[in-house]
């Protein structure tokens, strides 16, 4: 005979506290689907890696010459980087809406370590799809596109300054001195749409508006955004100093100049709306400009193909140690419970 069922006042309450939280995790079907992929994603990752190094141990490593000591220094720069770049980015979402900063620079590793592959633009979609799958905040597809449009403006916004010193200070042809004054004027356009888009979410006469409401909540104050902005921008002089750091590694010499040019070429490759790989893009955009202002083609590829292998090595660190935290956790979490 079946039982009757009980009301739900007389049913035993759920488990409260730290502990409960992770048997009510544990028991739900999604946190083993995050963990399968979790593995699935470091499985993919560590693949990458293994065929990078496979095929470079193959055709030449770009820095097998090179100094050890500035390599892993210009290595934990580009680390740092992913982390100043992820306080940053966290500013742009509302404070109930915030995903942590480990999964928004585990995001960042993952578009990277994608970026060697895909097509250029493609990483803005890695980014949403795995921070809509981490386990934590998850806001929705919207915000995330608008948080990444706002993170596009902010970085041109924070490499004006960076092309301003590359072009006055660089000894580079006139073509590359304008394309460095572009770059420095759409970092000023970029700051007029940041601190407008705020006064057009607040617009009365446009409120009737939905886009216009939606952006209202989720647009990011001129406080915040000034915030992210000195994060974002901490972030690229840190970058600029790993790619300094290169260049001595190299054999190329401590060219401030140099360094510049090749983080504004790369980084503006990054802007175009079709290309092919993201790295590949980057990586011949800035060996580009690497030549025109008086490097070997040789050296410039080669530097080009160092410092893109040591972003993604970089990102690859960032993606496995995020997905090795939260895996643990959910491993840690079902061995207290069993």
């Amino acid at each position: 005979m079946r039982e009757p069922r009980l009301p739900r006042s007389r049913l035993a309450p759920p488990p409260c506290g730290a502990d409960g939280l992770t048997v009510r995790l544990l028991r739900d079907k999604s946190s083993r689907r995050r963990l399968v992929l979790n593995g699935l994603s470091a499985t993919v990752a560590a693949v990458l890696l293994v065929f990078a190094v496979r095929h470079f141990s193959q055709t030449g490593w770009p820095l097998a010459n090179a100094n050890p000591r500035l390599v892993a220094a210009a290595g934990v720069l580009f680390l740092l980087a992913y982390g100043l770049k992820a306080f940053g980015w966290q500013r742009l979402f509302a404070p109930d809406e915030r995903p942590g900063r480990l999964a928004l620079a585990a995001a960042a590793g993952a578009a990277s370590v994608g970026g060697a592959a895909l097509p250029g633009r493609v990483d803005d979609a890695i980014r949403v799809a795995f921070l809509r799958r981490y386990p934590g905040r998850k806001p929705g597809v919207g915000t995330l596109c608008l948080s990444l449009f706002m993170l596009g403006l902010i970085d041109t916004i924070a490499l004006a300054p960076f092309a301003s010193v590359a072009a006055a200070t660089g000894e580079v042809p006139l073509a590359v001195r304008i394309g460095l004054a572009v770059v420095a004027t759409a970092g000023l356009g970029a700051a007029g749409v940041v601190l407008g888009l705020p006064r057009l979410g607040a617009s009365r006469r446009l409120q009737r508006f939905r886009v216009v409401r939606w952006l209202s909540s989720r647009v990011t104050c001129a406080r915040e955004a000034s915030a992210a902005a000195v994060f974002i921008s901490l972030s690229w002089l840190v970058r600029a100093a790993g790619l300094l750091l290169l260049l001595g590694a190299l054999g190329v010499g401590l060219s401030l100049p140099l360094a510049l040019l090749f983080l504004c070429a790369a980084a503006a490759s990054g802007a175009l709306p079709v290309a092919p790989a993201g790295a590949a893009t980057q990586a011949g955009a800035g060996a580009a400009v690497l030549v025109a202002a008086g490097l070997s083609t040789t050296q410039a590829i080669g530097f080009a193909v160092a410092a893109q292998v040591l972003v993604i090595l970089a990102g690859a660190t960032v993606l496995l140690g995020a997905l090795a935290w939260s895996g643990g956790r959910v491993l840690l979490g079902r061995a207290l419970a069993a």
